[in-house]
C-alpha cells in the first residue's frame, strides 16, 4: 500500500476521533503519531522531534507570559475599567468584546477569555442582563483578537514556523497585523451592531441563585438522641446514604464548622445544613434518622413568634424549608466559601464522576450542584459524568480554593478575588514582554528564543512563581502540537499533500487562482469547526504550499489564508475552547452557535480574502 494511502487512513481515523470527541485530542494526536511510526511513515528517531519544534516552544512561552500578565495585575487594571461602563447593553458589548480582542492579540486567547469571563458574569448580574447576550460575543472576540499577531493564536505560530521550514524565513511578530486587524475590526463591528441580536436570549442564568436555585434546597436537619447517625462521621453518613449529599455546614452550640472541614463524629443536638431535594430529605430521615427542621422547644418559640406577627395565620412546613427558615437558626450561605466554576476542555474532571475524582478527600471540596446548558441537573451528584462547559457549584476552604480549581482545570465564574495579583510587578511584566518583542522585531533573536527567554526572566524575577509557570503550560495543547507536527510532515513527505493539491487543481483547473484560495479558506474554516485549530493548521499548511506551487504563485497568501481561517471556528461549541467555556454559563445549546457564527464567518471571509491579496499578492 502506498505511503500516502496509509497517511490518509491514519488521518481519516484521527479526524473521526477528533469529531467524535470520546477521547481527548492530545491522546488522539499521540496515537496518530505512533501509528505513523509503526507504519514507517515517520522515522522512529524523528518521532518526537515535534516537541522541540519552535512552534511548540513558542506556544509554551506565550502561555507562561499570559499567566504572568494575570499575576502581575495587568488585566485586573483593565477589568476594573470595563466594569465602569454602566447598564447600557451596547456599551457592555463594546467594552467586553473590544477588550478581549486587544488582550488576545498579545496573550493566549483562552487566557484572555478566562480573565474577562468573571467580569462579564458580574456585569450580567449587576445589571440584570442575560449572560447569553454577552458571553458568545466575548468568546468570538477572543478568537478574532488572536488573528492580529504572531503570538495571538497557535495557528499563527504554526504557519510562521512552517514558512520558515520552507523558505528559511518566518513571519514576523506583526506580519499578521494588516489582515488580522482588518478582520478583527470588521468582526467586532458586526458583533456589537448586529451579531448579538442573533444570539438566543437565555434568561435567569446570571446568578448562582438563578442557575442553581439553592435557596429552595438548603435544609436543616437535626441529630437527636434516637438518630441512627449519632456518632457517625460525615464520611460514614455519605457511605450509608450511598449518595454524595453536600453537607455545607455543621452547627454545634455556638460553633459553626464548614462541612468540608468537619472531621469529627456527630453528636446529639448537632444541626446540619444540607443541600437536598425532597427525595434526599426522605433518604436522610429513613437511613440516618435525621429529622428535618428545628427541635420542639425552638419550634414552639418560633410558632409563637409567627402567630404573634401574623395573627396566627403563618404556618411553617418543616419538610419544605425556605430561606427564611434556614436563616432563622443562623445558618445561611454567607461565609461558606461557595464558588461557581466552569469545566475546561482539558480538565481532569471530564468524563469522570465526583466519586472517581475523590473531590472531598483529594481536593477538600464539596460538589453542591451541577448545571448544564443553563439549567441545573436533577440526577444524583455521584452519577454525573462531567462534560466541558458544565458549571459547578463548589464549596471549599478559601486558602486552597484557587489552587484546587486550577488543578482540576476549572475557571471560577464568581468575582475574581482568588488571584490578587502583584501591582508592583505590573511594569516589570510589561517591560519584559516589550524587550522580547523588540528582540523579535530587530531580528536579534529568533521568535521562539526571544519568547522563551522572556518567560524564563518572568519566572526568575518573581513575576510568576515557578509552580504557576508549569501550571500555565497547557499540557494537552503541547502534546497535540508535538504529535501532529511529524504527522503533518508525513502528509507532505509521503506525497499526500501534493496529491490533494493536484486533485484540487484538476477540479478547478480553469478557475482563477483566487477561487482556489477561497476554497482553501472555506475548507480550513470548516475543518477547524470540528477539530482543534492547531491541528487544522498543521494539516492544511503543506496542502496550501502544494497549491501555491501548482499555480506557480507565492506561498504567502495561501499560508495566510490557512492561518486566518483556522482560527475562525464560530459554528460549533467544540471548534475552540473559548466556545466551549461559555456554553454552560451562557445556557447555550449546540445549535445556537451557527446563528451568529455563520454570518460572522461570511464577514471574515469577505474581508480577509481581499486583504490577503492586497497585502500578500499572488
Amino acid at each position: 500500500m502506498a505511503d500516502h494511502t496509509l497517511v490518509f487512513i491514519v488521518l481519516g481515523l484521527a479526524l473521526a476521533a477528533f469529531v467524535w470527541g470520546r477521547f481527548r485530542y492530545d491522546l488522539v494526536a499521540l496515537s496518530a503519531l505512533l501509528a505513523c511510526v509503526i507504519l514507517g511513515l515517520v522515522p522512529g528517531e524523528e518521532a518526537f522531534y515535534g516537541f522541540g519544534h519552535p512552534a511548540v516552544i513558542t506556544v509554551a512561552a506565550v502561555l507562561v507570559l499570559s499567566r504572568g500578565f494575570e499575576r502581575s495585575g495587568v488585566v485586573d487594571v483593565i477589568a476594573e475599567q470595563v466594569l465602569k461602563v454602566g447598564d447600557r447593553l451596547f456599551l457592555q458589548l463594546v467594552a467586553l468584546t473590544a477588550t478581549v480582542v486587544v488582550l488576545s492579540g498579545f496573550m493566549n486567547n483562552v487566557g484572555a477569555l478566562a480573565l474577562l469571563l468573571p467580569v462579564a458574569m458580574r456585569l450580567a448580574r449587576e445589571h440584570n442582563t442575560s449572560p447569553s447576550l454577552l458571553l458568545m460575543p466575548l468568546a468570538f472576540g477572543s478568537l478574532l483578537g488572536g488573528l492580529m499577531t504572531l503570538i495571538g493564536t497557535p495557528p499563527n505560530i504554526i504557519i510562521s514556523a512552517y514558512r520558515g521550514s520552507v523558505t528559511g524565513e518566518t513571519f514576523g511578530m506583526f506580519s499578521f497585523f494588516p489582515v488580522g486587524a482588518a478582520v478583527a475590526l470588521a468582526g467586532l463591528v458586526f458583533i456589537v451592531l448586529l451579531g448579538w441580536r442573533l444570539v438566543p436570549q437565555r434568561a435567569g442564568n446570571a446568578s448562582t441563585e438563578g442557575m442553581f436555585d439553592i435557596s429552595h434546597y438548603l435544609v436543616e436537619v437535626r441529630v437527636d438522641e434516637e438518630a441512627k447517625a449519632l456518632g457517625w462521621t460525615l464520611r460514614e453518613l455519605q457511605r450509608e446514604l450511598e449518595e454524595t449529599l453536600p453537607v455545607l455546614a455543621v452547627l454545634r452550640g455556638e460553633q459553626r464548622y464548614a462541612g468540608h472541614a468537619f472531621l469529627g463524629a456527630l453528636k446529639e443536638g448537632d444541626v446540619l445544613l444540607v443541600e437536598a431535594g425532597p427525595e434526599e430529605m426522605k433518604l436522610l430521615e429513613d437511613k440516618a434518622g435525621l429529622r428535618v427542621g428545628i427541635d420542639p422547644q425552638e419550634e414552639t418559640l418560633e410558632q409563637d413568634r409567627a402567630e404573634a406577627e401574623e395573627g396566627g395565620q403563618l404556618q411553617r412546613d418543616a419538610s419544605l424549608p425556605d430561606t427564611e427558615n434556614t436563616k432563622s437558626n443562623g445558618l445561611d450561605t454567607e461565609g461558606l466559601e461557595l464558588v461557581e466554576a466552569v469545566v475546561r476542555n482539558d480538565s481532569i474532571m471530564v468524563n469522570r464522576t465526583v466519586t472517581q475524582l475523590r473531590l472531598h478527600n483529594q481536593y477538600g471540596m464539596h460538589l453542591v450542584a451541577v448545571a448544564r446548558d443553563g439549567s441545573r441537573l436533577r440526577q444524583r451528584l455521584r452519577d454525573i459524568r462531567f462534560r466541558p462547559g458544565d458549571v459547578l457549584l463548589l464549596q471549599g476552604g478559601e486558602s486552597n480554593l484557587s489552587e484546587s480549581l486550577a488543578t482540576l482545570g476549572c475557571l471560577p465564574l464568581a468575582r475574581r478575588n482568588f488571584t490578587l495579583g502583584q501591582p508592583r510587578m505590573l511594569l516589570v511584566s510589561l517591560g519584559i514582554f516589550a524587550l522580547a518583542i523588540a528582540a523579535m522585531l530587530l531580528d536579534i533573536l529568533p521568535n521562539a528564543v526571544a519568547l522563551a527567554l522572556a518567560a524564563l526572566v518572568t519566572l526568575l524575577v518573581g513575576v510568576l512563581p515557578l509552580r504557576d509557570g508549569y501550571q500555565a503550560i497547557d499540557g494537552p495543547v503541547i502534546i497535540l502540537l508535538g504529535a501532529m507536527i511529524p504527522v503533518g510532515t508525513a502528509l507532505e513527505t509521503s506525497g499526500g499533500a501534493a496529491l490533494i493539491a493536484n486533485s484540487l487543481l484538476e477540479l478547478g483547473g480553469t478557475w482563477p487562482t483566487v477561487s482556489i484560495l477561497i476554497l482553501l479558506f472555506v475548507t480550513t474554516m470548516m475543518l477547524s469547526d470540528v477539530i482543534n485549530n492547531a491541528a487544522a493548521a498543521v494539516l492544511m499548511a503543506p496542502i496550501a504550499v502544494s497549491l501555491a506551487n501548482g499555480f506557480d504563485a507565492s506561498i504567502d497568501p495561501f499560508l495566510m489564508a490557512v492561518a486566518i481561517s483556522a482560527s475562525c471556528a464560530f459554528l460549533t461549541p467544540i471548534g475552540h475552547q473559548s466556545n466551549t467555556l461559555v456554553m454552560g454559563p451562557g445556557g447555550y445549546r449546540f445549535g445556537d452557535y451557527w446563528r451568529m457564527g455563520l454570518p460572522l464567518e461570511l464577514v471574515v471571509m469577505a474581508v480577509a480574502i481581499p486583504m490577503i491579496l492586497l497585502v500578500w499578492p499572488l
